[in-house]
């Protein structure tokens, strides 16, 4: 499926519905350009959990975990892989404990720099920007 997004907005509306599909336990791995949208749909999927802090990339920490006061899902990790070199680079954060936990929804940019830790569960989005659109296959 492709959703079709015209502005910042209706990428984030996109990312604020799709959070009402999250039931626990997934592990989302986004992969795009620079300046694709991949932040803008993470914003409004934690929007959509009803996280109200500013979400901005965890590119130079690599992780922000957003607590959650929901009964199913009770953590929001966001982890950023644009500067990870190898995959195993991020077992030192603990990323590895996170893709199994049910009560947890985890958000990988650039997961395909970490596709070889990435569990087999894992659903992918593709980001893509064609003539000032964004191109969301999921």
């Amino acid at each position: 499926m492709i959703f079709i997004s015209k502005s910042e907005k209706e990428t984030f509306g996109f990312g604020k519905k799709f959070s009402k599909r999250l039931k626990g336990g997934e592990v989302i791995g986004l992969v795009g350009d620079l300046g694709a949208g991949k932040t803008v749909f993470v914003r409004g999927l934690a929007s959509g959990l009803g996280i109200r802090r500013k979400i901005t990339s965890p590119t130079f920490v690599f992780m922000k975990n957003y607590p959650l006061d929901k009964q199913v899902i009770k953590e929001l990790v966001h982890i950023d892989a644009y500067r990870v070199k190898r995959a195993a680079d991020m077992d030192g954060i603990g990323v590895k404990e996170y893709f199994s936990r049910p009560d947890a929804v985890v958000v990988i940019e650039w997961a395909e720099k970490i596709k070889k830790i990435m569990p087999g569960q894992a659903k992918f989005l593709f980001f893509n920007i064609k003539n000032n659109h964004r191109l969301i296959k999921f």
